[in-house]
């Protein structure tokens, strides 16, 4: 496998940009000059108010887990075709969460499989998680014992990856929130529907009101997903959405759907034979941190925290084997085409290409 057909780097395009790029695990934003914002839409006639701050947003192919950026030998670093997929399958959910009159999403444009052009939105500091079944860190903690998550008590008797009898909500912080005497100060940690609704302005929710709506678009944006992937006889097990406020041409502001939404990396998708029969099959991430978990020296440097300067070491100097990046290629790959209908295809040069389109079609290339 040719490592040209990755596209590992994403933050260093020569797009015409004001500020510095934003560069994280997988994507970068570029933020727009307000003149090229104001141009593109107007020439794009995109439905947002003038004045409106828009910015390209290039995934990558790079892949992460057990929060580090892991790479393959000869020159494989990224798995071929992952950001198409993610970008594939997120804006499918959004098409169809636009036909089935859920909330609209930030996404005004999509000038290539591994760009969107989005707008700015005003995001909500919590990481929305619906969980259908039991399993993974919740698993873990319920076989200690723990009973309670996010405020959710669980019953007695539940059994690995069992189904759970309704859907849960169970949110996290996006980002260190300080000050507030419940909520430890450190990301992505548990929280309970209290914690947000005593605090709204802590997590930038503008009313109470708001925090039901979240949960709405959480529970029906779940259902849509769910009922989709159960006719291709795929399991929606848990997820993790992201919202933000935006502004109408009116004035004004509406909760949307931003970030990704439905993606193997965003969510847990199990087959539905295997599961059926006993087995669990990951058609997501998991299964890259179990096959992590399976290929390094010592998987206890990937599950103990405190051994964190050492996983950034291993990540940083640590090959996985070609065939290893292959085989989670074909799990994006495949089930990502399974749900947007057709076979996706891995461009042979994804940065000209980039490159190139940005350029003829939206005039954003600096010479």
């Amino acid at each position: 496998m040719s490592s040209y057909k990755v596209l590992d780097v994403n933050d260093d395009l020569p797009i015409r940009t004001k500020g510095a790029v934003h560069s994280g695990k997988v994507r970068s934003v570029y933020w727009l000059t307000d003149q090229d914002s104001a141009r593109l839409i107007e020439e794009k006639g995109y439905d947002v108010p003038t004045g409106t701050e828009l910015a390209i947003m290039v995934i990558s192919d790079r892949i992460s887990a057990f929060d580090c950026i892991w790479q393959g030998e000869n020159g494989l670093n990224g798995v071929p075709g992952k950001g198409i997929a993610l970008n594939s399958v997120a804006a499918h959910w959004f098409k169809l969460f636009d036909e089935a009159g859920l909330a609209g999403n930030h996404i005004v444009d999509i000038p290539h499989p591994y760009v969107w052009i989005v707008r700015k939105a005003s995001t909500v500091r919590v990481e929305a998680i619906a969980r259908q079944y039991i399993t993974g860190s919740m698993w873990r903690d319920y076989s200690k014992g723990v009973r309670e998550f996010c405020g959710i008590n669980l019953p007695e008797g539940l059994s690995a990856h069992q189904k759970l009898d309704e859907v849960l909500i169970t949110p996290s912080t996006k980002g260190i929130i300080r000050g507030l005497p419940d909520v430890p100060e450190v990301d992505d940690v548990n929280i309970t529907r209290r914690n947000i609704t005593d605090n709204l302005d802590a997590f930038n929710f503008k009313s109470e009101a708001d925090v039901a709506l979240y949960e709405k678009l959480l529970s029906e944006g779940f259902a849509l997903i769910s009922k989709e992937l159960a006719q291709l006889d795929q399991i929606f097990v848990d997820t993790k959405f992201e919202f933000g406020y935006v502004e109408d041409k009116d004035g004004t502001e509406r909760l949307i759907y931003i970030d990704e939404v439905g993606t193997p990396d965003s969510s847990r998708i199990w087959d539905g034979p295997a599961y059926r029969d006993g087995k669990i099959v990951e058609n997501s991430k998991e299964g890259f941190r179990q096959l992590l978990i399976n290929n390094v020296p010592d998987s206890d440097v990937l599950l103990n925290k405190d051994r964190m300067s050492e996983r950034e070491q291993l990540a940083a100097s640590y090959k996985l084997p070609e065939q290893v990046m292959m085989s989670v290629s074909d799990t994006y790959v495949g089930i990502a085409s399974k749900i947007v209908g057709k076979q996706l295809t891995i461009p042979q040069s994804p940065r000209d290409e980039v490159i190139a389109v940005l350029d003829k079609e939206y005039g954003l290339i600096d010479a």
